[in-house]
């Protein structure tokens, strides 16, 4: 570690001295932001002169409304912009992170509801459609396999045919 460690008392001074720039700069700042709004409003809006009568009075009521509307359809104008801008920005956030492909599926909520509903949901109240699940299935029909009982029933007499040395014998002939 080539670098030297700063002593306390060093840090503190620094310290404070780069809190007193700062507090100037914030000071000045704000005398800053003073003068531009006392520039601003005189331009914009200019002393008032009530030496005239109800007439007069009534014109600069007139005049400020006109101007109240002005600001209000800018203000609603820039407003509908921004909302514009969000929408478009949250669109194309979804379209980078589909690109991504790392879409996270957002937790699915349980919902009971029938197939019927669910398709009417879909496709709409025109469209009338039943979804009976169990016509759709699969007719399974058991086969029955008939064998012949007296092959069934002679198990008997092949194993007595089969015993002994005559049955052995037979076993061979029958193969060969």
């Amino acid at each position: 570690m080539s670098e030297k460690k700063m002593s306390s008392s060093r840090k503190h001074n620094l310290k404070s001295l780069m809190l007193s720039v700062a507090k100037g700069l914030l000071e000045q700042e704000a005398k800053d932001r003073e003068e531009e709004r006392n520039r601003y409003m005189a331009e914009s809006c200019p002393p008032l002169s009530l030496s005239g009568g109800l007439q007069e009075l009534q014109e600069l009521c007139k005049q400020l409304h006109q101007k109240i509307d002005k600001i209000d359809e800018e203000r609603y104008d820039l407003e509908s912009k921004v909302n514009k801008n969000a929408n478009e920005i949250e669109d194309m956030k979804f379209k980078v992170i589909d690109l991504k492909g790392k879409f996270k599926k957002p937790a699915l909520r349980k919902v009971r509801m029938s197939a019927d509903a669910m398709l009417q949901a879909l496709l709409g109240s025109k469209h009338k459609v039943s979804l009976d699940l169990r016509a759709n299935l699969k007719q399974v029909k058991k086969e029955v396999k008939e064998e012949s009982l007296e092959a069934v029933g002679d198990w008997r007499k092949n194993i007595e045919d089969k015993a002994g040395m005559d049955g052995r014998k037979k076993m061979f002939e029958s193969e060969a």
